[in-house]
């Protein structure tokens, strides 16, 4: 994710222009940070590597939640992912090829942290999986009341989608964890940024390079 601090970096063009020699096939963006029209810069230059696309909804406020999912349309990301208003973005959505992954639980805050328990995190899966979600979006590792890998298996249970953990993932072990949970894509973006990943590497395309170690 071209994200630091749940924010999409303001030079995310000459972050892009950086890593592409990572090799990258799937990358992402918040809905804050920046203004549409450099989101749409940078979802055109994302498309131009040939990855996948993924923009998050990270608004703290039901009408800029929907302004975002617009925004998403309008640019035509692969994945928009977050918020928790699924009937009206679906709604927003219905007729795009936008994929769309909500957040389960209880989101709050900025940055985002989740609330709710493993049980409400499992119904919201299967909730949205019959509204025919494309998956979730889980703040697993930003959880207040129940452990991350609890949370992980109560949505994989209930998830025949894409399982997507957001958030606080910056270390090899869990990206490990995760895999064993049955989790299918994760995020990282501060972690990479800031050489936490891999704290004896220099460059961002290391710390990307050993992201992608840690997933084989």
């Amino acid at each position: 994710m071209l994200t630091r601090a749940d924010q999409t970096v303001a030079d995310g063009l000459d972050v892009l222009d950086d890593i592409a020699s990572v090799g990258l096939t799937h990358i992402g963006f918040k809905d804050v940070g920046v203004t549409p029209a450099e989101l749409d810069a940078i979802h055109r230059r994302i498309k131009a590597m040939g990855a996948t696309s993924y923009m998050e909804v990270v608004s703290t406020t039901p009408e800029a939640c929907l302004r975002s999912a617009r925004v998403a349309r309008e640019l035509g990301v692969d994945r928009l992912l977050g918020g928790t208003q699924v009937d009206e973005v679906l709604a927003i959505l219905a007729g795009s090829d936008v994929a769309y992954l909500p957040f389960p639980g209880r989101p709050f805050d900025h940055p985002t942290r989740l609330g709710g328990s493993a049980a409400d995190v499992e119904a919201d899966c299967a909730r949205f999986a019959a509204r025919g979600c494309a998956g979730v979006d889980l703040l697993a590792y930003r959880a207040t009341e129940a452990a991350p890998l609890e949370l992980v298996r109560a949505a994989r249970a209930a998830t025949p989608g894409v399982l997507l953990v957001a958030g606080g993932v910056g270390r090899a072990e869990q990206v490990r964890a995760l895999a064993d949970a049955g989790v299918d894509a994760f995020t990282v973006g501060t972690a990479a940024f800031d050489g936490s990943f891999a704290p004896h590497l220099g460059s961002l395309r290391s710390q990307l390079r050993a992201v992608l170690d840690a997933c084989r």
